[in-house]
């Protein structure tokens, strides 16, 4: 079982996965190149168990081991005995097989590299490495502390002693798996980008308004947000990235990103995290 969790990328997404593995009693050092991102990841991370303390969710004693256990740099080329290394930074290939390669010299060896990529083929990020085998994709969920699931990606060479590491680190950190063969979108994106991008072209139509569209599904469909506002929750650029991407790798016309998603993005109406997207948000 792994013991030390280096986290590439300490913004939200690795940030959480940072805390979800230092509240399993793990040792983590989490990493970014700018010093400040690093500094509010790690800011964060403590704002986040110090709610847990709060709640009554996470003891005393366990709150001050998690702090204890928690490192941060620069570089991954500076930090030592490493079992198990997830990736999460930014949706661009290239900058991931940089630090596969980089990772490929601080992972022990029979240690796990994983990606917590949504959308980009884990065989292709594999291939940057020497030993991909070790390479997996370690799907989390956003907010990762409060979202219970991890979806698990087997690359072309993946081995099954890489799988049973990914899976165990993930119930220890309290999370349920699902298993994914290497099709763009995996399983979550698979079904829910489509339909986020059907909410576009319904509202594109002229079908039903913003708020109409939210209201038929979430208490239609028993969903806690309507899909409009979940897209804006996302990130309307990401959510068209992904489309973009299972638009490409699947080859379907069904996949085809909305025209109004696209202008949306172009405007730079990137949703909740911009201030405007289908909603409008007071900054």
């Amino acid at each position: 079982m792994a013991e030390h969790i280096l986290v590439v990328g300490a913004g939200q997404m690795g940030a959480g996965i940072a805390q979800v593995a230092l509240q399993a009693g793990l040792k983590v050092t989490l990493v970014d190149v700018a010093e400040a991102a690093v500094n509010k990841g790690a800011e964060r991370i403590r704002a986040g168990l110090k709610k847990l303390v709060e709640k009554g969710k996470l003891d005393e004693a366990k709150h001050q081991a998690a702090l204890a256990n928690l490192r941060t740099g620069t570089s991954i080329s500076g930090v030592k005995d490493v079992d198990f290394a997830v990736e999460a930074v930014t949706e661009n290939e290239e900058l991931k097989a940089k630090i596969f390669r980089e990772l490929d010299e601080v992972v022990k060896p029979g240690g796990v590299l994983a990606t917590n990529t949504s959308s980009i083929p884990i065989t292709r990020i594999a291939s940057a490495t020497r030993r991909p085998e070790s390479v997996i994709g370690m799907h989390f969920m956003n907010p990762v502390p409060v979202m219970q699931l991890v979806e698990i990606i087997r690359g072309a060479a993946t081995s099954d002693e890489t799988y049973a590491a990914t899976r165990a680190l993930a119930e220890k950190m309290g999370k349920t798996t699902v298993v994914s063969k290497d099709y763009p979108g995996f399983i979550v994106n698979r079904i829910l980008i489509p339909m986020l991008n059907e909410a576009c072209y319904a509202l594109m139509e002229g079908v039903a308004s913003v708020e109409d569209i939210d209201t038929a599904m979430k208490l239609g469909t028993n969903q806690p947000m309507g899909p409009l506002t979940l897209a804006d929750f996302i990130g309307l650029d990401t959510v068209l990235y992904i489309a973009e991407v299972m638009h490409k790798g699947l080859g379907d016309p069904k996949y085809r990103p909305c025209p109004l998603l696209r202008q949306y993005v172009e405007a730079g109406w990137l949703g909740k995290k911009s201030g405007r997207g289908f909603y409008k948000y007071n900054q």
